[in-house]
Formats: structure tokens, C-alpha cells, sequence
């Protein structure tokens, strides 16, 4: 396939598809699913060879959330029977993460739920990174606690924080559908505060929530021109209680063209697939490791993930291995010799750190109306044809709310 062996060559210099060509990824049919995932997967290992970053999320503050974003289960309004608890102690949190360094992860993502921290907020994490890192000296710590305000991100730096995770989650022209509290643009201006106080800004997007392959493609685009380290791919749980509870629309297919997508885009990025593979990817989880260079270990902030054991093994039998506590995560041509942080100079859709953590909601981008640019066959670009959206089938058995763990006597799951 034309389109293929073009992108490859462009993921393998670095240059940036045209949106016509990464539209037509989306569009290729079932039947050259394999073909893409080869395709993608020769970029991946160029870049990151056959390791895989594990990641693992701490929910220091769990529901009760002012914002009303529509995909998330601790929203204004959510009736989800989600756990809520106000913030861990330094101790608290120190103790779940080190379930998940145990496990084998190498950062450690702190989430809270709220528009965004207080002065006495940011104190109070700045005490859990001192803490998590009195007891894992190598351990890279990202925080995501929302929006910030001037001067918070190099708080959080001089605290020992080494990235911060705020998604961008769908297109622009779309950011009103899904959220009225905040705007997109508040989105991007902390991406900018973090990547300004020297953090290695991690921002990714959400799949699944009705967008169409258009709100996929500029989201992306938008990420690139951000220059985050780190694009964690979530796909939409819909959580009952929530107002997209009904949008099932991605099917395991789905996923791994979007994720092909977004690896063609940001060729030598860490792309992380987070909320939701368990849910949409099921099975073929293995495949996306082929694409994506990062997971998330264990549960997420307020849903089950899959067992860390069975993640582990799931790794170690796709052929991939864990990416160890003293590997750079980024490739050499992106990192910083004296901070282990990447360099904005470069092309393309990464930047300074081995940036980490997934998403504040369990969210992903998906799409159901698969309208747009298309030619699978042997054309490479823009054709006219689109894929007719497949419905998918709702698997609400696979959606578990979390039980154990951060902010629970339980132990965790990792």
C-alpha cells in the first residue's frame, strides 16, 4: 500500500503526515488492519525498539470534581457509584505508589479531581513528592491536578515533580460539546505553563465520544504543534451515571487505527495507551503494544484495569520487555544529556522528558462518525470514500468501578 510505505519513511525521518494521509489511516477497512499495524509498528521500534513504559496512578482526591466534563465519572452531576474521598496523606500515596514500582513501573502519576489546585493544594502534593521520592530516589513523578495557575507549575518543579499530564481531548471545534466550565484554550495554556517551568508536559486525548475521524485528526495535529513529551490515548469508558454512558462506538479495530494514527503523527513520542484498553481493545491488546510504547499498570482513578500480572505477562508474550528504571525512555536525539529531558528543536511531537501520565478521566478518543478522507487501496492520500460507521457492541460488563487501592483498606491492583 502506497500510503503505508509513505508514512513509514516519513515516521522514520521524523516529517509530518499530511492530514489527508492521517485521515486515511482511519479509513483503511478491516482488512488492512494488519498492514497498518506492521506498518506503524516498524516506526514504534525505530524509535523505542521493544520496550514498554509502565506507568502507575495514585488518585490522591477521588470524585466531588466542579467541572462538568461529559466523559468523566467524578464530574459535576455524575451518578456514578464511583469512590469518594478527599486528599491521601504524603504517607498514603507514598504507599500506593510503591504497589506499582513494585510491580515494575517506572513513573508514578498523581492525579486529583478538581478544576484545578490551590496554593495549599500544590503544598500538599509537593509534600507527597517529597515523600514518594524519599523512599524511590529514580522513581519519575507527573502530577495532574487540572488547571494551573501562574507560578504553580515551577512549585511543582522545585518539589521534585518531573512532568505534568493535562489532555486536550478532543478538537477545538468540538471542546464546547463535552465541556461548559472551562475552554480549550485553558487546556492549552497549562500544557504551556508546564512545558515554560521546565516540566515535561504530557498531553494526549480522548477516543470514543462521538467525534468524528476530522476531531481525531486536529486533535492530533494540535498535539504536535504543543510538543508534548508524552500522548496518552484514552478511549471512552462509559460509565453509568454519566451523560455519555451511551456512546459505545469503538470497536478493538477502531482503536488500533487511531493509535496507528497518532504513532504516524508523533513518530518518536512516548504514546501511552491508557483508560480504556481493556474495555475497547480486549483481546487484541497485545497488537497495540505494537503501536504504542507505554501503559498504564494496573487499575485507573476510578474503574478496574486489567491485573499487572496479566499485563506483564502480556508483554513479556508479545515479544515486548519492560523499560527499566535507569532507560531513557525518549530517543537520543530528544534528551537532555544533563536532565534527561528532550528538546523542543526537534520536529516533531515530543519534547524534553520521558513524560507519563494518562488521563483525569478514564477517557479515550475514539469516534463513531468515521466521515471524511479515506483510500485504502493503493492510492495514499485523500480519497472520497469513508468507512460506514459500525456500530459497537456495548460491553458494560467489562466496565468495573474501582474498589481497592488509593483511598480503600484493600490493596491495590498492581
Amino acid at each position: 500500500m502506497d500510503l503505508l510505505n509513505t508514512l513509514v519513511d516519513k515516521g522514520l525521518r521524523r516529517e509530518l503526515p499530511t492530514r489527508e494521509e492521517a485521515l486515511a489511516v482511519l479509513a483503511t477497512s478491516d482488512d488492512d488492519l494488519l498492514d497498518v499495524v506492521a506498518a506503524a509498528g516498524k516506526v514504534r521500534r525505530h524509535w523505542f525498539g521493544r520496550r514498554v513504559k509502565l506507568n502507575y496512578l495514585v488518585n490522591l482526591k477521588s470524585g466531588l470534581c466542579p467541572e462538568d466534563c461529559s466523559y468523566c465519572s467524578q464530574r459535576l452531576g455524575s451518578k456514578a457509584d464511583i469512590l469518594k474521598y478527599t486528599w491521601l496523606k504524603p504517607d498514603e500515596a507514598s504507599q500506593a505508589a510503591a504497589a506499582g514500582l513494585a510491580g515494575g513501573a517506572k513513573r508514578v502519576c498523581l492525579v486529583a479531581s478538581g478544576r484545578g489546585p490551590t496554593d495549599r493544594d500544590v503544598d500538599r502534593v509537593s509534600e507527597t513528592i517529597k515523600a514518594i521520592k524519599e523512599q524511590n530516589e529514580d522513581v519519575e513523578v507527573c502530577a495532574c491536578l487540572g488547571l494551573l495557575s501562574d507560578g504553580q507549575a515551577e512549585r511543582l518543579r522545585a518539589a521534585g515533580a518531573d512532568a505534568y499530564n493535562h489532555n486536550l481531548n478532543t478538537s477545538e471545534s468540538t471542546y464546547g460539546d463535552i465541556t461548559t466550565t472551562h475552554t480549550y484554550a485553558d487546556r492549552v495554556d497549562t500544557v504551556r505553563k508546564a512545558h515554560a517551568a521546565g516540566l515535561s508536559a504530557c498531553s494526549g486525548l480522548i477516543a470514543g465520544m462521538g467525534e468524528s475521524d476530522e476531531d481525531l485528526v486536529d486533535v492530533v495535529f494540535s498535539l504536535r504543534e504543543l510538543d508534548p513529551d508524552s500522548v496518552p490515548v484514552n478511549f471512552l469508558i462509559p460509565f453509568e451515571g454519566t451523560p455519555l454512558a451511551k456512546e459505545w462506538n469503538l470497536t478493538p479495530q477502531r482503536c488500533l487505527r487511531i493509535l496507528a494514527m497518532v504513532r504516524f503523527v508523533c513518530p518518536d513520542v512516548e504514546v501511552r495507551i491508557a483508560g480504556g484498553r481493556e474495555v475497547h481493545l480486549r483481546s487484541l491488546q497485545p497488537l497495540a503494544l505494537h503501536l504504542a510504547n507505554s501503559i498504564f499498570l494496573g487499575d485507573y482513578l476510578t474503574s478496574e484495569g486489567q491485573a499487572g500480572k496479566a499485563d506483564l505477562e502480556m508483554i513479556a508474550d508479545a515479544g515486548f520487555e519492560v523499560e527499566g528504571a535507569g532507560e531513557v525512555t525518549l530517543p537520543a536525539h530528544r534528551a537532555d544529556v544533563a536532565h534527561g529531558c528532550g528538546s523542543h528543536a526537534e520536529a516533531g511531537c515530543g519534547s524534553h522528558a520521558e513524560a507519563g501520565c494518562g488521563s483525569h478521566a478514564e477517557a479515550g478518543c475514539g469516534s463513531h462518525a468515521e466521515a471524511g478522507c479515506g483510500s485504502h487501496a493503493g492510492g495514499g492520500v485523500c480519497g472520497t470514500a469513508s468507512v460506514p460507521a459500525v456500530a459497537a457492541e456495548p460491553r458494560t460488563d467489562l466496565v468495573a468501578v474501582r474498589r481497592r487501592g488509593a483511598g480503600t483498606d484493600l490493596a491495590p491492583n498492581a
